[in-house]
């Protein structure tokens, strides 16, 4: 029977006229979303661009005064070296700090722009690779860009340590880098998967290996959630549950493990790691320890749920699924078009991220508790390490959500209920976005004022020192609730005021009035 009169299912077609309607209805609608993720795209990249900016703004604090002394007096080697034997063993972490310092803070003023832009390229290749292996179109690529950016938003500027996950270098090194540097091996891993060189996924393998043991030293935070993350995908891959085809991803995932366990164990078995934990005397497992480290565990997720803009990574997914659904006035391209037939993922594994994000926060949780105490779980800048797979996941999670109700918004004859869910969705993304601003004007104007503050204060020492003065007065300067030099009443365990004075190279630093005998 011939198509032109009835379709396959017996149905009789619509009018010529009302199929030029609904196709001209939903090109209006792919420009209406197009054009939504536009503002969102631009949006995002202006907070990002600023916060990338900022970091010519940065000046030290903290942790900065020692790995700055350090670094000049000892080199990336020598501080590898105190790291590993008197500080906490993270060998990696030392030396990435070693080198990042070594031109005084021109490397930490240069990192939250490298971050932004290494996160930003790997997590739209990323996307386009997993659409791609899931035989879906490409979408217009300013959606990506929209998802991309604000996921990066949300994550650098939703938080309650905005300061030290984008511009405090010791943070960025230990719990923003970590992440960036695991997604890049997963990228690695899925182009050396699509390579027809056997040679190629071999050099994945190995890299893994490598990259697994350098994170294991870097941060013990991002290789909790790494690790469960590797073990679990390891093993729902295996071909005998036919998901995939071959032994290349739990070979891949397994490799990772290795990795990051060699790692952890050279740095837990530490003579730094150990010094520090005798520091901080760890309790036993009893039942209430392990309630109050749930309670802590849901201390976090409850402040995290309140900060409400993270809302936008689900709705800047809905937005790039219904991208998907539009792409083309039939949906998904058909096989003469060059897509692959689009794979179904299993309910039990869309369910699974779900308890898997729990479990690793849940570790985390229990780390910060072993090595903070009752207050470790408000240490805000280690969260980034689970925070990352959140977002990613709300926004897979609004993606299908979206995909599904575009599906349906493509039935002839529902331009208003289009028009209805493109401007609540995209009122909730665009809200999302704007819901930044403050946190990024807030932090702007505090690290730009101190800046100045710290570059009027630092020509002043240094002036004295010239002149022959061993003892400086020094105005310490809060900023992202880091502490500063002269927090500490007794000045032996004021680290921080003894690693300025080294920074310097002076005897003591005192606070500006009359010097303490």
């Amino acid at each position: 029977m011939s198509r032109t009169t009835i379709s396959e299912r017996g149905e009789i077609p619509a009018p010529e006229e009302q199929r030029r309607t609904d196709t001209t209805g939903g090109n209006r609608f792919r420009r209406a979303l197009s054009g939504v993720g536009l503002l969102v795209a631009v949006g995002s990249g202006a907070l990002l661009a600023v916060g990338a900016f900022l970091g010519l703004y940065v000046r030290p604090t903290s942790d900065d005064w020692c790995a700055l002394w350090k670094a000049r007096d000892m080199g990336p080697l020598g501080i590898t070296a105190d790291f590993y034997n008197t500080q906490n063993g993270r060998v990696t972490n030392a030396f990435l700090t070693g080198l990042l310092y070594s031109d005084d803070m021109t490397g930490p003023k240069l990192l939250p722009a490298f971050l932004v832009v290494a996160l930003g390229v790997v997590l739209f290749f990323l996307a386009r690779a997993t659409l791609r292996a899931l035989g879906r179109p490409q979408p217009p690529a300013v959606l990506l860009v929209a998802a991309v950016g604000l996921l990066e938003a949300l994550l650098f500027f939703a938080g309650t340590r905005s300061y030290q996950v984008l511009l405090w270098a010791p943070a960025t090194i230990s719990h923003t880098l970590p992440s960036v540097i695991g997604l890049w091996a997963v990228l690695w891993a899925v182009l050396a998967a699509r390579s027809p060189r056997p040679r190629a996924r071999k050099a994945a393998v190995v890299g893994v290996v490598l990259v697994g043991l350098a994170i294991g030293m870097l941060s013990e935070p991002f290789t909790i959630v790494a690790g469960l993350f590797a073990a679990v995908v390891g093993l729902v891959c295996l071909p005998r549950l036919r998901l995939a085809k071959d032994w290349y991803v739990t070979t891949w995932c397994a490799a990772a493990c290795v990795g990051l366990g060699t790692g952890l164990l050279i740095l837990y078995t530490s003579p730094g790691a150990q010094w520090r934990r005798a520091q901080n005397t760890k309790k036993p497992m009893t039942l209430a320890e392990l309630g109050e480290t749930f309670h802590d565990w849901w201390r976090i997720w409850q402040t995290i749920i309140d900060q409400w803009a993270y809302v936008g990574a689900l709705t800047v997914g809905l937005l790039l699924g219904l991208g998907l659904a539009f792409v083309s006035p039939s949906g998904d391209r058909d096989a003469s078009a060059g897509e692959s037939r689009p794979r179904r993922v299993p309910l039990v594994l869309a369910i699974l991220p779900v308890p898997l994000l729990a479990l690793a926060s849940l570790g985390v949780a229990y780390g910060l508790r072993s090595g903070y105490g009752p207050t470790g779980w408000t240490y805000g800048r280690t969260w980034t390490n689970f925070v990352v797979p959140l977002l990613l996941i709300l926004c897979a999670y609004g993606a299908w959500a979206g995909y599904r109700l575009g599906r349906r918004l493509q039935a002839p004859g529902r331009p208003v209920v289009r028009a209805v869910v493109l401007a609540a969705v995209g009122a909730l993304t665009v809200g999302s976005v704007m819901a930044l601003v403050e946190p990024v004007y807030s932090m702007t104007r505090i690290t730009v004022a101190r800046s100045i503050a710290m570059d009027r204060q630092n020509a002043k020492i240094r002036a004295e020192v010239k002149a022959g003065d061993r003892d400086v007065a020094y105005q310490p300067i809060l900023i992202g609730g880091l502490a500063e030099p002269l927090f500490a009443r007794s000045y032996k365990r004021d680290w921080a005021a003894q690693c300025t004075s080294k920074y310097y190279g002076v005897e003591r630093i005192h606070r500006p009035g009359p010097k303490r005998p």
